[in-house]
């Protein structure tokens, strides 16, 4: 069975305000994607942008079927600043977009 066929894609966004108030998260955000990897080898980043009509920053990642967005997620919220997830909109097919934005208070 071909392993990659199991894989699927999902988005991590950073909202513009988010961004505002933690300037460096991008990069943290990178460097843990990228350490990530190393720990899982089906994981990777397939690009990573500047999304001009949203203002959000977007990692579009390969997620292998045994990997859930929730554990990595809970994981990255460790290694920054306080952090909300906004979970992806159901009406949306794919890829999933996960955004992290500031929270409420």
């Amino acid at each position: 069975m071909n392993t990659d066929s199991l894989n699927h894609t999902a988005e991590i966004g950073l909202s513009p305000r988010y961004c505002a108030a933690h300037p460096w998260a991008t990069q943290a955000i990178t460097g843990f994607l990228s350490a990530y990897f190393m720990e899982h080898p089906g994981f990777r980043v397939l690009r990573q942008a500047d999304e001009a009509s949203s203002g959000m920053h977007v990692w579009t990642c390969e997620i292998p079927a045994s990997l859930k967005m929730p554990r990595l997620l809970k994981r990255l919220q460790a290694d920054i600043p306080p952090s909300k997830i906004v979970p992806p909109d159901e009406a949306v097919q794919s890829p999933a977009r996960f955004i992290i934005d500031s929270p409420d208070t």
